[in-house]
């Protein structure tokens, strides 16, 4: 039975990506959806893209694109970069692709280039890195940081009255134009937990890979939750984005 799974901010934690990958026990018939930022944190950041693009040849993976993907791509790019970048994760990646050769880099060029802003399945799920802010949908955003860069669409679905009904004229009319969303972006951990939170009818899957917490995925009918082991520990020596 065909299986769809999104999967949170992995920060270049490959080897929390191979841990949940194989406690999900993955197979073809699955659809992974890759929530963004592959990049920015632990020193196996680059090698996260590799493992990314050899595992789409032989299962169906979406890649949304994220802040620090946006960052990335820019840098390998142009070679513009700046010290925020690099102090919150950038370093680790351009550690990292020092040792790629030319012909590695524009490989991964063109999965940075693919990557999506955003993607709604077939029963009105919307799948986005951080959100977005025009009321009358994504396809209709001013402009496409927003789907990497913008917080306000969990702190509204954080701050909401969970007894307030949907059909409430106060309610949300970004919340309303989906089934379901599911997000990255702004670790769970800042609201104290450590699972995949659900907050009126979004799911946020970013456990906090990049600092002290897990690798997540759920998937999105069952919503039954997988997690490796706190990324860091499995990293010792390295100081991630902390």
């Amino acid at each position: 039975m065909s299986r769809t799974i999104a999967i949170g901010d992995i920060h270049g934690g490959l080897k929390a990506l191979i841990q949940l990958l194989e406690r999900i026990n993955i197979s073809p018939e699955d659809q992974l959806i890759f929530l963004g930022d592959y990049v920015d944190g632990w020193s196996d950041s680059a090698n996260v893209v590799s493992y990314l693009i050899r595992l789409s040849e032989n299962v169906d993976c979406i890649f949304i694109r994220g802040n620090h993907d946006d960052l990335a791509h820019q840098w390998l790019e142009t070679g513009k970069m700046n010290d925020q970048w690099l102090q919150h994760g950038g370093r680790a990646t351009l550690e990292a692709y020092r040792k790629f050769k030319d012909e590695e880099i524009e490989q991964h060029l063109e999965f940075y280039r693919n990557m999506k802003n955003y993607h709604v399945d077939n029963s009105n799920r919307l799948f986005v890195h951080a959100g977005f802010t025009n009321l009358h949908g994504p396809e209709r955003e001013y402009h496409d940081t927003g789907f990497y860069w913008d917080r306000t669409l969990w702190e509204t679905a954080v701050s909401l009255n969970p007894e307030m009904e949907n059909s409430h004229h106060f309610y949300p009319k970004r919340l309303q134009l989906f089934e379901e969303i599911f997000i990255g972006h702004t670790p769970v951990t800042r609201i104290g937990e450590e699972e995949p939170v659900q907050k009126a009818n979004v799911w946020n899957v970013d456990t906090g890979a990049a600092f002290k917490g897990k690798l997540s995925a759920i998937e999105v009918k069952s919503k039954k939750i997988w997690q490796s082991e706190p990324v860091y520990q499995l990293y010792r020596g390295e100081s991630g984005r902390n």
